[in-house]
């Protein structure tokens, strides 16, 4: 018999091999390649950030005999919505409805707080899809995830045309970039934001731009770490500006490989990115289950913390 319950710290290292196992699996199958490279235990990453941001928000499912843990979701309450974060299943039990187990549980917890729930799905993952599309939700944004390796010089390349200035984040500037994320894509997280400047952890780096009046015109955080090199999340105002920050991101990688995701309809953004060297690599939605409203500007997803 298999019985759900809340993750716990002393189940990490198993939930770690998990995710490892599960989504490693699964690209190998279906598109010839493993998406982790680094160790197995590194993937503890993801349990860690989510207990540092929301003790005690993952489920598992579980042998109740032998305790072998089968399928893991972690969530994190924000204050305008539920972010659901990395699902797994281990691959001997594939298409046996783990996930939707899981998932039953999570509705559940944002039903009883009226609150919408958020996540990133890949678009060339049809049975995930179709797990939260049967659950209630709906796409509601496409977005290109692109790689690049950086060169060691850095990016070479410099635009004919004068982009907005960008510097580090301070936290002086946390306030600015909540009312600059609600107004762009009507969600607010104001624990991440802290977070993410705090970087007790060293994974962090966050830079912002400011407008010649002084307000924040966009921002973008980037991790850096064996199981997660991606950068996102981050607003922006307009195309331009979003590409400011994401040259003074990718410099930080410099001869390194990193991912990153950009929306599909923000052209001009998407002909700077090939133009540097960047390619697509897979594509991903937005899935909302529950009221969003439209975006107006420029968001750079990431899958951890999920930011959708």
């Amino acid at each position: 018999m298999l019985a759900i319950r809340p993750m716990l710290p002393s189940d990490f290292n198993e939930v770690a091999e998990l995710i490892y196992l599960s989504t490693n699996s699964w690209y190998q199958q279906k598109l010839g390649h493993p998406i982790f490279s680094c160790e197995p235990q590194d993937c503890r990453l993801f349990c860690e950030v989510y207990e540092e941001l929301d003790p005690g928000c993952g489920f598992v499912l579980a042998h109740e005999e032998t305790g072998l843990i089968v399928g893991s979701c972690f969530y994190h309450p924000r204050e305008t919505h539920v972010s659901l974060g990395i699902m797994n299943v281990h691959p001997n039990y594939f298409g046996h409805g783990i996930a939707g187990k899981i998932l039953r549980e999570i509705i559940s917890y944002a039903e009883a707080r009226d609150l919408p729930i958020r996540l990133i799905s890949s678009a060339l993952n049809l049975d995930s899809y179709s797990l939260y599309n049967r659950h209630g939700f709906s796409p509601a944004n496409l977005y290109q995830d692109m790689i690049i390796s950086v060169p060691r010089e850095g990016l070479s390349d410099e635009p004919s045309y004068e982009l907005p200035a960008v510097r580090e984040a301070e936290p002086s500037d946390l306030l600015a970039m909540g009312q600059l994320e609600f107004e762009i894509s009507g969600i607010s997280r104001e624990k991440d934001y802290c977070y993410f400047l705090e970087n007790t952890s060293g994974n962090w780096r966050t830079v912002v731009s400011i407008d010649e009046n002084g307000e924040a015109a966009g921002f973008l955080v980037s991790i850096d770490n064996p199981a997660s090199r991606l950068i996102g999340p981050g607003v922006a105002r307009n195309e331009k500006t979003m590409e400011a920050l994401l040259r003074a991101q990718l410099n930080h990688f410099a001869g390194q490989t990193v991912v990153f995701l950009l929306p599909a309809d923000a052209g001009g953004l998407i002909a700077a990115a090939y133009q540097i060297g960047a390619r697509n690599c897979e594509l991903h939605l937005t899935q909302v289950r529950g009221i969003s409203q439209p975006v107006n500007g420029i968001v750079m997803p990431t899958f951890m913390p999920e930011t959708a």
